[in-house]
């Protein structure tokens, strides 16, 4: 590992600390677990584009490390808006008030190392955007293009799956139903799919025969989609949907993919 890379390594570690140190901040005296999620999410940004504009050896940013600094600030916009509007109108996220309840008086502690473990867990993704953008070549090739294209893709799902539920939500004679429509018919976490497919741009950017460290980015959807299939995405949210919509959800449940967007089981093809 070069001394370049360690310094950014070391310099992303102590970053994303510092700012999931502020969460844990804001999050005890808000009494609000939801801008835990809304300050991780701009933190990534922060520390995604600076760690993409790394300045190496005295020279410039080239026109790589701007796309790649650019692609991660669209993404922490997007979803840091979205998140933070959410949260202004809830008390709590369900998901934290639940370890909360777990963890009872020794909650302040524990929710301060779950965020430390959290911003330390999210160095693989910052130093895949690292990585990509120091692709040796300065000049943009058709795979940047590509990434660009599967970055956009990525949000564009994300977004339209979080505008079909927020619709159903919004409609008085869904109260107490499961939304199954549109995305949501396909997959039952539609937007945490199409957050894990954002992140294979880096990948596409990066990997080349001729550029070994290349290999670094297939960390980033590796790490998205543990957190988000198997920690703090899938789990919590299943668990809080059946506790409050019972057998609808477990339905819901036999006939639609956990994940991946497949025809429902049952459908006429």
């Amino acid at each position: 590992m070069t001394i370049l890379h360690l310094e950014a390594l070391a310099a992303i570690t102590v970053s994303l600390s510092i700012l999931m140190a502020g969460a844990w901040v804001v999050q005890q005296r808000s009494g609000n677990s939801g801008w835990v999620d809304t300050i991780w999410t701009f933190s990534l940004g922060l520390v995604g584009a600076g760690s993409a504009l790394w300045p190496a050896a005295g020279a410039s940013p080239n026109a790589r490390q701007w796309l790649v600094a650019a692609l991660v600030t669209i993404w922490s916009l997007r979803l840091g808006s979205h998140i933070a509007a959410r949260t202004a109108k809830i008390t709590d996220d369900p998901r934290y008030a639940a370890f909360a309840r777990e963890w009872g008086v020794d909650s302040p502690r524990k929710m301060f190392v779950f965020l430390q473990n959290q911003g330390f867990g999210s160095v693989p993704l910052v130093f895949a955007i690292f990585v990509a953008s120091r692709f040796p070549d300065p000049a943009l090739r058709l795979q940047d293009y590509l990434g660009v294209l599967i970055l956009l893709a990525g949000i564009a799902g994300e977004a339209l799956a979080d505008a079909q539920l927020k619709t159903f939500r919004t409609n008085p004679a869904n109260k107490g139903k499961v939304c199954d429509i549109g995305l949501w018919r396909w997959s039952r976490h539609p937007n945490y799919f199409f957050e894990w497919f954002g992140w294979l741009a880096y990948p596409v950017i990066a990997l080349s025969l001729d550029y070994p460290w290349g290999l670094a980015t297939l960390l980033a959807p590796l790490f998205m989609y543990w957190i988000l299939r198997h920690v703090t995405g899938v789990p919590p949210l299943e668990d809080q949907m059946l506790r409050s919509r019972g057998d609808r959800y477990r339905e819901y449940q036999s006939r639609t993919s956990v994940f991946f967007p497949l025809p429902p089981k049952g459908a006429i093809s």
